[in-house]
């Protein structure tokens, strides 16, 4: 395999230049189909375009953007030219994109929209380094004015294409500047670029609400992609869904997987009335989706059924019940299983076959009357749905096992590219994420061992000017098999490190090269992960969005009765918080208010007392103080008891969350307990 992907895309564009990689919809929503060939040709284009404004090789480029064709043709370009794009989505704050931008100091951003137009003109003067404004949307003459004023040159991406081809046409042609804009020269260009080259800096949330900046090399990326088809299969000419925002790191790396089976991507978007139509027309194979997506399908297969009531509803509930069942002993029987303790295999296949037998003829039945008809919503040539970016719930896969649905839950995390383990398409295994990638090293470490470890070298470890500097410490030793405890990995898809903060990078990298992931785990006896918390403080809700909960605790800290606050939300649809009063505080307030008082437990669940917390959480968790919708806090209980130290604090007087979800398990199940 090539050692680059621009150089990976290059090879598959000569073996397969007639077959599609990218359908997209024009402005009349019909799909159009651009070829490898075709594609090729446009990445040139715009690395030609690109050239022409004087990048040059090592420098980074904003990539603001969702997912769409004009993403993969920057991004494409950017590494052609040996440089390093900084994508961040449409969505991201103002000032989260202006620390992006100005910490890596991008002269060049390429926009999605006007909305990102805006929020970089308003705050230009933070941006010194930003020259040059290139928007996938047409520019306008009055934005090209606006900008202008701003002394930033605005130019649509068009044009830019358009500029680059006419450069690299002449350039062929011999009539001028064939050194730098021919063919031949781009491609030369890009025969430079080394493993070892930045591919991109994708920044996630820090702790202290600063973005911290994760640097991914082309070997990162060329790393997983030798190892992914021992457990994805793939041909080229497969079509499949992209509804995924492309800059998180789940579905970049989907992409280029795609083009190194030289198959397809369409574009689409993860919302049902959009999506199942457009499933329609292309007939993927395969889907990548985050777990909210495919709760949202099965969500709605069993509103469905719940509306139409009757004979149709008693049979799908009888037929799911069955198909779980007989799932059930199919993987009994084929060791499809994880397992934590040695059974004896010939007793398992006992007590399962009469079952799986007996269940077969009705399961025949239902994938006549209600699996298939499911499974229809996917589109005749689905294979594989890939589920990634948080934990799959096990209801969710359950059911789509049970209709005979090939659903792969994945794991990894942005710093290592991000893909750590998968379900193997021929042989999965329920329960769990999958084993590792091959050549992929996995340890679970005791946390309070790993916690000790990481606090001493936060500590004393010195400081440096190395972004790829790992710490002084070596990595703990495994616990046996079967034990819970940090997840720790080590192979060529860990990051380079964090970029301008190699005190970060030598706290999360080990001095054998282990990175501690911040999750909880157990290793099963034939090495399958499964994943079962987070060490860590970054919470991913069900829809794939990376929540750092410090700052919006901070937030809710200032109001004067809170003593303490924690946010919840992990694989959850939204955010909620344990929330600990000040309890003179709120005693004195009942008093004021005439508050009857019998209880202190019993006050916090006064109507009065929680519409105070209510209206203090809204006031300062919104859009108006920089916080996303996602953000914000959708349901909090009021706890009577303090946390204690060695309970709840450790002894530096810090929450410990994994402790903290456990001792508050039951009033944690009741604030998600009928989530919607």
């Amino acid at each position: 395999m090539k050692n680059t992907i621009p150089l990976l895309f290059k090879d598959r564009a000569m073996a397969y230049p007639e077959i599609t990689v990218q359908a997209y919809k024009d402005k009349e929503g019909t799909f159009q189909y651009r070829t490898y060939w075709a594609l090729y040709g446009d990445v040139l284009d715009f690395a030609a375009g690109l050239r022409s404004m004087d990048v040059a090789r090592g420098e980074y480029i904003g990539l603001i953007s969702d997912n769409r064709r004009e993403w993969l043709i920057t991004d494409l370009a950017v590494m052609t030219l040996g440089c390093a794009d900084v994508p961040r989505g449409s969505d991201t704050i103002e000032k989260e994109l202006v620390f992006i931008l100005s910490s890596t100091e991008c002269k060049i951003a390429c926009i999605e929209n006007k909305h990102q137009l805006k929020k970089l003109l308003n705050s230009v003067t933070s941006l010194p380094k930003l020259k040059t404004l290139i928007l996938f949307e047409d520019a306008e003459p009055e934005d090209i004015e606006l900008a202008g004023k701003q002394n930033l040159q605005l130019q649509s991406f068009s044009s830019v294409l358009a500029a680059g081809k006419t450069l690299r046409l002449d350039a062929d042609s011999g009539s001028k500047n064939g050194e730098l804009y021919s063919t031949k020269a781009l491609e030369s260009e890009m025969e430079k670029g080394l493993p070892t080259d930045l591919a991109t800096i994708i920044f996630t949330s820090g702790t202290t609400g600063e973005p911290k900046g994760v640097m991914l090399t082309q070997s990162n990326y060329i790393w997983q992609l030798e190892r992914t088809p021992k457990v994805l299969y793939g041909v080229p000419g497969d079509m499949w869904l992209s509804v995924l925002p492309v800059w998180h790191s789940f579905e970049r790396l989907m992409q280029y997987i795609i083009l190194e089976r030289a198959s397809g991507m369409a574009y689409s978007r993860p919302i049902a009335s959009i999506m199942l139509p457009d499933i329609a027309v292309i007939s993927p194979q395969i889907i990548p989706g985050v777990p909210r997506l495919w709760e949202a399908v099965a969500a709605g297969v069993f509103r469905s059924m719940k509306k139409e009531g009757g004979i149709k509803k008693t049979l799908f509930t009888f037929f799911i019940f069955i198909g779980k069942k007989f799932r059930k002993m199919k993987e009994n029987l084929c060791g499809q299983i994880v397992r934590f303790t040695r059974g004896n295999r010939f007793l398992q296949i006992l007590s399962s076959i009469i079952p799986f037998l007996l269940l077969a003829p009705l399961y025949g039945l239902g994938d006549l009357l209600v699996y298939r008809k499911i499974r229809a919503k996917f589109g005749k040539g689905f294979r594989t749905g890939i589920s990634g970016g948080g934990a799959l719930q096990p209801d969710i896969d359950d059911f789509y096992r049970a209709i005979g649905l090939n659903l792969l839950e994945g794991y990894g995390v942005t710093e290592t590219a991000p893909l750590l383990s998968l379900r193997n398409e021929r042989k999965p295994t329920t329960g769990c994420v999958g084993k590792m990638l091959p050549d992929t090293e996995c340890r679970i470490v005791d946390p309070d061992t790993l916690a000790a470890l990481i606090e001493k070298e936060h500590e004393t470890g010195s400081s440096g000017n190395s972004d790829s500097v790992r710490g002084s410490w070596a990595a703990p030793e495994p616990l046996p098999t079967g034990k819970t405890g940090v997840i720790m990995v080590r192979g060529g898809q860990v990051m380079k490190g964090y970029f301008k903060r190699p005190d970060l990078t030598r706290c999360a990298v080990s001095s054998d090269g282990w990175y501690n992931t911040g999750d909880i785990g157990v290793l099963s006896i034939d090495g399958d992960l499964k994943i079962t918390g987070r060490a860590k403080d970054t919470i991913v809700l069900l829809g794939g969005e990376n929540i750092e909960p410090v700052p919006i605790e901070q937030a809710i800290k200032n109001f004067q009765l809170v003593e303490n606050v924690i946010v919840l939300g992990q694989d959850k649809k939204f955010l909620a918080a344990l929330i600990v009063p000040v309890k003179d505080m709120v005693l004195a307030y009942a008093a004021e208010q005439d508050i009857f008082v019998d209880d202190y437990a019993n006050l916090l669940k006064n109507p009065e007392i929680i519409q105070l917390f209510r209206t203090a959480i809204d006031s300062r968790i919104n859009r108006q103080n920089g916080f996303r919708p996602f953000e914000f806090i959708y349901r909090f209980a009021l706890l009577p008891d303090s946390f204690r130290v060695g309970e709840e604090l450790s002894m530096k007087q810090e929450m410990m969350r994994h402790k903290i979800n456990e001792i508050y398990k039951d009033e944690i199940e009741d604030i998600f307990s009928d989530e919607c």
